[in-house]
């Protein structure tokens, strides 16, 4: 005898887009990109205080700068993605008004 199992499954848009999900990873990129800028510039004050270890300080140094460039350009990608859902929003909203047979009067109609 075989079971047959039903899923349930979510809205896909609802999935693809979750807003508090959305902002909170722009937070967190900003706070990472604030962090490995500290970290970097920390590392080239190390470089002047500490030059047995400069070699590796600079490497440390580089290593925290590419982090918060990439730290940054993913907060920027996720406010573009907050951005690019708010204007479909606005779009589907104006469409739905629209074409839904129910025209919305203002004062000059």
């Amino acid at each position: 005898m075989s079971h047959h199992h039903h899923h349930h499954h979510r809205d896909e848009e609802e999935e693809y887009y979750r807003p508090d999900r959305e902002k909170r990873n722009e937070h967190m990129a900003g706070f990472g990109a604030v962090a490995s800028g500290l970290f970097a510039a920390y590392e080239a004050h190390e470089v002047k205080v500490d030059p047995e270890h400069a070699g590796r300080h600079r490497i440390e140094e580089e290593l925290a700068a590419a982090a918060a460039v990439g730290a940054g350009g993913y907060g920027l990608y996720e406010h573009h993605q907050i951005k690019k859902h708010h204007k479909a929003e606005e779009e589907y909203s104006y469409e739905d008004q629209q074409f839904s047979g129910h025209k919305k009067h203002s004062w000059f109609d």
